[in-house]
């Protein structure tokens, strides 16, 4: 039934179980292991997807040796993934692109990847909802109560983290300076920066992003 409803139907549930959704796009600037270049976060909205209605996140970066792009199609009420599509090329290992599935009804992510002409398959058995870390920003920025002390759970692929907002701070960007919420993950994977007006943009993110560890810097917004 679920897969019947419009898309009209899925941006109301949105509204009334507080998750607004926020037509926008972030631009960055994205430092990854020495591959400078730039990024951009977009809030797509409502998609039909393998039958499902979903939600659609899409992560972009690009830079001078790399290139990196994810449609990742969450959960309307949750901002769990329930798919992840990734096509990727980096200097140093060429191109590929993935795909992964989320079943929890089974406790299954099945990632399908596709490398120098080669298709593989891997399952991870997984219990329960998992997290992406996309996901969790928009889902934080809607639902997340802002109060210092604040500790979530954030379950991904094959590890567990505890995920907490430690404290207030001015994070200075270029010439500008911005009062943000900062949040830290243990094992210490991510670090997050949310601007603390209305808007609640992610500042700064730092951790694995996309195919590796990442700094995400905000340099742009639009709706």
């Amino acid at each position: 039934m679920f897969n019947r409803i419009s898309f009209i139907t899925v941006f109301f549930l949105c509204c009334v179980f507080s998750l607004p959704l926020r037509a926008e796009t972030i631009y960055y600037s994205i430092r990854q292991m020495g591959f400078d270049g730039e990024a951009r976060l977009k809030m797509v909205g409502p998609k039909e997807y393998k039958g499902l209605q979903t939600i659609l996140i899409v992560f972009k970066a690009n830079g001078k040796n790399f290139s990196d792009e994810e449609d990742i199609y969450v959960d309307p009420s949750t901002y769990k993934p329930l798919f992840v599509e990734r096509n990727f090329s980096l200097s140093i290992f060429g191109q590929g692109k993935t795909l992964e599935e989320y079943i929890p009804s089974k406790g299954e992510i099945i990632i399908t990847k596709t490398e120098r002409g080669r298709t593989t398959q891997q399952i991870i058995n997984k219990a329960g909802d998992v997290d992406n870390i996309y996901g969790f920003i928009y889902r934080y920025r809607n639902q997340g109560s802002f109060k210092i002390g604040d500790v979530l759970n954030m379950t991904l692929p094959t590890k567990d983290l505890k995920i907490e907002l430690v404290r207030r701070e001015v994070l200075k960007i270029g010439d500008k300076s911005y009062d943000s919420y900062y949040m830290q993950s243990q094992p210490t994977r991510y670090k997050i920066w949310f601007d603390s007006s209305k808007h609640k943009w992610p500042l700064r993110i730092t951790g694995t992003i996309g195919i590796m560890n990442s700094v995400m810097t905000m340099t742009g917004y639009e709706k």
